[in-house]
């Protein structure tokens, strides 16, 4: 095996880590100096810094034709980014979850994607799906920005050093832009480079592009959530996971549709597998962040076990395995009953709690 490969691979390692720990501090003391939450810094700059892979992918293959690559991109990733992602960082430590993002950024995602499952319906994403799409992009920037409460800091007056905000200012975004390009360069580094090292392995190239470059454009969301939960900062971790999935939905593929000269194709499989997979990924965050308002560890696990769960269907499914139907009969008609049986349990005991809770605080 190259010695270049192995450096490559621990190069990209290495990039990838810290341009992460880079961009979440920046992002951090970013977002206390221009008096802007984390939550909206992980839904914006840090979100759409990171969906940056998918954009390229999305993009190319729009450009180049490649219709079930770009779709298999834009869903592939935003199942990997609430299953996978959410999950390992819930794993690490119980993510609190910001009221607004169950109001409203939650909400949002979860209207995207039904809007994408309506949008595909009939097989197909032309120039008008594509325009309307990016609408629905900039009207929630917008919202996010006019409903921001900043503080009333004059970033132009001076800091108690005597300098100016606006040079603390510049530097910090210097540096988020710097982290940015370091997880995106160490992702691709450590993608092609894996999946070198696996061919040299015998690995056969169904397997490396189910698992390796399917999680690949999804690395700059699992680095930068497992640091910024690492230095305690849940608000953008969240922030970043949501964000992103709306950002793949409403701009990557809003660019990608028109982009792609005779309009993008949905595949049957994308239509029954897929997108429904997704869906009820989406779905099923709602309610998760409504409980007690956090994800805890088990629900971290379960996220980690459906997404395994998917993984092996695909693989099963791609080297033409009778079990690919077995372990999508335990998906749909066993493992997703319980869990959606069990979050309506949880979600009534906590409305219940709280219900009990008010009524004792009024006769108090």
């Amino acid at each position: 095996m190259d010695f270049f490969v192995i450096f490559m691979f621990i190069a990209g390692l290495g990039a990838l880590v810290w341009g992460a720990e880079t961009m979440v501090k920046h992002a951090s003391a970013l977002s206390l100096k221009m008096g802007i939450s984390p939550l909206i810094i992980g839904l914006t700059i840090v979100a759409f810094g990171t969906g940056a892979p998918e954009l390229a992918v999305g993009v190319y293959a729009a450009w180049m034709g490649q219709d079930d690559l770009l779709m298999g991109n834009i869903v592939g990733s935003n199942i990997a980014n609430i299953l996978l992602v959410l999950g390992l960082g819930a794993l690490l430590a119980p993510i609190a979850v910001n009221r607004q993002v169950i109001k409203l950024d939650a909400p949002v995602m979860i209207g995207a994607s039904l809007l994408l499952v309506g949008l595909t319906f009939d097989g197909f994403l032309g120039l008008s799906d594509g325009l309307f799409l990016l609408v629905g992009c900039a009207l929630y920037l917008l919202f996010l920005l006019k409903t921001q409460q900043t503080d009333t800091t004059d970033l132009t007056s001076p800091s108690p050093d005597g300098t100016l905000h606006k040079t603390g200012l510049l530097r910090h975004i210097v540096w988020v832009v710097a982290g940015l390009a370091l997880i995106i360069l160490g992702s691709q580094w450590l993608t092609n480079s894996a999946v070198l090292i696996a061919s040299a392995l015998g690995v056969s190239e169904t397997f490396i592009g189910l698992t390796i470059v399917a999680v690949g454009t999804s690395l700059p969301e699992i680095a930068t959530t497992i640091i910024a939960m690492m230095r305690g900062e849940r608000d953008l971790a969240v922030g970043n996971v949501v964000g992103s999935c709306t950002f793949n939905i409403l701009a990557v593929l809003g660019i990608s549709s028109l982009v792609a000269p005779d309009g993008i194709d949905v595949s049957a499989t994308t239509l029954n597998t897929d997108l429904p997979i997704m869906l009820v990924a989406t779905l099923g965050c709602l309610p998760l962040f409504f409980t007690h308002h956090y994800l805890s560890r088990w629900e971290g696990g379960l996220f980690l076990g459906y997404y395994g769960l998917y993984t092996l269907y695909l693989i099963l499914n791609a080297i033409q395995s009778p079990m690919a139907t077995t372990v999508g009969f335990i998906f749909w008609y066993a493992f997703l009953p319980i869990t959606v049986i069990t979050t309506m349990i949880i979600t009534l005991r906590y409305q219940q709690h709280i219900k009990t809770t008010t009524t004792l605080e009024k006769a108090a």
